[in-house]
């Protein structure tokens, strides 16, 4: 990676993938505490929703050796290491941003209805991250303050990235989320242009890590949280490329 870019935020998140699975059984409670303990300062979690209405953290959405759908069960039918979001936000400190993955689309409006009894600075570090960006444009009016993310890819692009990032721009969508391998500089400076921010995923070793946050990044998502938070701080350590757009 040649030049450092701006990004941003003063700080670029470092998101602890389903908690520190590298180091934990991921989406469990012991993988999002030592998330934490690791320095993480953003959690990541898949969430779907069960038959009583709760919203629970969970990968695939089944669960047990006959893969029950998670939407057949009740919460109590669950295990102890299966716990819901308003949990996880009980297990974490006040300032860190969280990342969700809203695997079904029958979650996002409990969801966001459960988000609005959180103050705005809370709602406001909540992340809410979907693979079709017309629906969270459908979603946007429902509540102005969390933020909704494009979960994509490149090739999702029909009309190439220039007109995606209008397109979230237009829809008031605030940010663009690609595996690492599909980020570059000039990548992240088009989304940049358009006031989105920038998360990459899938970053899992020291170089791509640093060579994420050298483009600009605003956020990235790793298994290894000492590794990535190790990487931001030295980030950091470098100063800033210039004067970020936001804090």
């Amino acid at each position: 990676m040649g030049m450092r870019l701006p990004s941003k935020r003063e700080e670029p998140i470092g998101f602890a993938h389903r908690g520190a699975r590298a180091h934990a059984p991921e989406n469990t409670p012991e993988a999002f505490d030592l998330a934490v303990k690791l320095g993480a300062t953003g959690m990541e979690s898949d969430v779907w929703i069960t038959a009583d209405g709760e919203l629970v953290l969970i990968h695939d959405g089944t669960i047990g050796l006959r893969r029950k759908a998670i939407s057949s069960l009740q919460r109590s039918q669950l295990p102890d290491t299966v716990i819901t979001l308003p949990e996880l936000f009980d297990r974490i400190p006040a300032d860190m941003d969280v990342s969700i993955d809203v695997k079904t689309d029958a979650a996002m409006e409990p969801l966001l209805e459960w988000a609005g009894t959180l103050d705005v600075l809370s709602r406001g570090r909540l992340w809410l991250c979907h693979h079709d960006w017309q629906r969270l444009a459908e979603w946007r009016s429902l509540d102005p303050h969390v933020r909704l993310v494009d979960s994509t890819s490149l090739k999702s692009m029909d009309s190439g990235p220039e007109r995606r990032a209008h397109q979230l721009a237009e829809a008031g969508i605030d940010a663009v989320n690609l595996r690492q391998s599909e980020w570059s500089g000039g990548m992240a400076t088009l989304f940049h242009r358009f006031d989105r921010f920038c998360f990459g995923w899938d970053a899992q070793h020291e170089r791509i890590l640093r060579d994420l946050l050298r483009m600009g990044l605003d956020g990235v998502y790793s298994d290894h949280v000492d590794l990535m938070m190790s990487a931001v701080t030295a980030h950091l350590g470098e100063g800033p490329a210039r004067n970020p757009t936001v804090h």
